[in-house]
């Protein structure tokens, strides 16, 4: 969470010094909710045996509202198709939802 969080913010500030100037909270999309509850919850950390410095980066990210954190499912992780090995149907069913292809007949 802290590298895209990182990514995020760079590039944000690329944009602005390229005349793009937006003030608008910037989403990032997890999988993991105990990350999420963590990252948002400033009282969770207290149930957690090592608090890294990435997530108190994160989390005052979070709160000063330049990132905001989603979940989303793991079945409809769009990332997925580049990282990980996917049974064929959950394969064609994302690289359809990106455009690439067009879906498969249900025949």
């Amino acid at each position: 969470m802290a590298s895209t969080a990182c990514e995020l913010i760079w590039l944000k500030g690329l944009l602005f010094d390229l005349g793009f100037c937006q003030n608008q909270s910037m989403f990032s999309f997890y999988d993991n909710q105990a990350a999420l509850h963590i990252a948002s919850n400033p009282v969770f950390h207290e149930r957690t045996k090592h608090i890294e410095v990435d997530c108190h980066y994160i989390r005052a990210q979070v709160q000063s509202k330049v990132i905001q954190t989603q979940y989303t499912r793991s079945y409809d992780q769009f990332a997925d198709i580049f990282t990980k090995a996917l049974p064929t149907a959950q394969f064609q069913r994302l690289l359809s939802k990106l455009r690439s292809i067009n879906p498969l007949d249900p025949a």
